[in-house]
């Protein structure tokens, strides 16, 4: 009796999973018809893109490097020749010091939104004039940089911030060089690539002494799925990681992750809006040469950026301008006339989900270097590989005037397991393109299944 009990529930237990495995493998078929166009646009701009660096490096060798000769002049000299230089109307933002005996001041300038007018000498008074609205990261949209060299003082040229490569290259990855409607094509793909992940995982999870391994002298279509599903899973941990830092900075994803990185107090460190400059009788306020030398030696040892105060009251901000260094962020703000250091906050400061996407995003960028890059470089041709053998194995499975879906079983819809609803649950609230795409194919699915029920009845009544 126990034996027979017993045999009955492995074949309950094998008869749930085989409906379960019909249904993730409709899932995944669904996520792949979905993705796929989305994905292949978005591996082959990001791929591009990895390369940045050694495209830079030949395009603006001559604007980023220059000839170390003798002793660098005061950092106040680049600024006032860069001024010069900046089109009529536009106003200073910020400026990177060279960090390098080779590299150029970097310094930013954009339009203004009212009259300029200067406070020291040096930088323009926001107090009258501001730079046009910055977004929430990085320049404004208009901004240009004037590239000067460091020992002469003289400006070796000037590039609109996004002509650069590394922006149109960016652009070109995430809107396809639209404005920011576009976004939701990337977003899609990269929602739907996280289902095909997660099922294509489940389906491959060894069960019953399988190895789950490619095996030798397979061919055809067994060999195709052997290897298009241990590609899939041994990048798994890098598909994981490029998709998460990926939805971070897109629309709708991101902004329910940082909603929830904020409610949960994960968010960074905030540089305090109400700290003032104490302005000394008789003393002028900081040089540029003399805010740079404050900085440097209170922070780390880094690219930086130095953006002016505003006002008389205003105060000096710096901040780390390499990404590839994560551990070395850092915020100072200091005092306007006597460089006292009003707030500092470095890496130790910061939220684990402000670490976690401060090395997560420069590492989807490539950002840390060669082993970087190699490694996205693999992990791009890895999807491409999964895309397309996943669409040989399909048309090796279709049959001809067939649509070629993966066959739900009888009950499909009733085997997963409460942990599995509520991962799609989380995935949906965290991903709203992919609640609502998800409700399209829902109602495909009914659409459907509706077809096929009334189809049969319309041939057993004609039988």
């Amino acid at each position: 009796m126990n034996h027979s009990n017993k045999n009955a529930s492995e074949s309950a237990n094998t008869a749930r999973l085989a409906r379960r495995k019909s249904l993730f493998w409709r899932i995944h078929f669904w996520a792949a018809l979905i993705a796929s166009p989305f994905a292949l646009i978005a591996v082959l701009t990001g791929i591009f893109y990895i390369f940045t660096p050694q495209i830079e490096a030949a395009l603006y060798d001559h604007l980023d490097q220059v000839t170390p000769i003798g002793a660098m002049r005061p950092l106040d000299d680049a600024v006032a020749a860069a001024s010069v230089a900046a089109p009529v109307g536009w106003a200073l933002h910020s400026v990177v010091p060279p960090y390098k005996a080779g590299d150029t001041v970097k310094v930013n300038v954009a339009p203004m939104v009212a009259k300029i007018s200067e406070h020291g000498g040096h930088h323009v008074d926001p107090a009258k004039a501001a730079p046009a609205a910055r977004p929430s990261f990085g320049l404004p949209a208009q901004a240009m940089v004037v590239y000067v060299n460091p020992y002469t003082a003289e400006v070796v040229g000037d590039l609109a911030s996004q002509a650069r490569f590394s922006n149109w290259a960016k652009q070109l990855h995430s809107r396809l060089l639209q404005n920011d409607n576009w976004r939701w094509m990337i977003e899609l793909a990269a929602s739907w690539l996280m289902v095909m992940l997660l099922t294509g995982i489940s389906l491959w999870w060894p069960r019953s002494g399988q190895k789950g391994l490619p095996q030798s002298g397979a061919k055809g279509r067994p060999a195709w799925q052997q290897w298009h599903s241990f590609i899939g899973v041994a990048l798994a941990v890098m598909s994981l990681t490029v998709l998460t830092t990926g939805l971070t900075w897109s629309k709708y994803a991101g902004d329910q992750i940082r909603t929830l990185r904020d409610s949960i107090g994960q968010a960074p460190p905030p540089v305090p809006q109400h700290l003032k400059s104490t302005a000394l009788a008789g003393t002028a306020p900081l040089t540029w040469q003399a805010a740079w030398e404050f900085t440097r030696r209170q922070a780390p040892d880094v690219m930086l950026q130095l953006t002016p105060p505003r006002g008389q009251q205003g105060t000096w901000r710096a901040a780390a301008a390499d990404r590839g260094q994560p551990e070395k962020r850092f915020d100072l703000v200091l005092d306007a006339y006597s460089g006292q250091s009003l707030y500092y906050a470095g890496w130790d400061k910061q939220t684990v989900f402000a670490k976690a996407t401060a090395i997560g995003i420069p590492f989807h960028r490539g950002e840390f270097g060669w082993w970087n890059q190699g490694l996205l470089l693999l992990f791009g041709i890895g999807v491409l590989f999964s895309l397309v053998s996943g669409w040989v194995m399909f048309f090796k499975r279709r049959q001809p005037g067939s649509l070629g879906f993966p066959r739900l079983l009888p009950g499909a819809w009733k085997s997963p397991s409460l942990v599995s609803w509520l991962t799609a649950a989380v995935l949906c609230i965290a991903m709203p393109l992919l609640a609502l795409s998800a409700t399209m194919v829902l109602a495909l699915e009914v659409a459907i299944h509706q077809f096929w029920r009334h189809r049969t009845a319309a041939s057993n009544t004609s039988t």
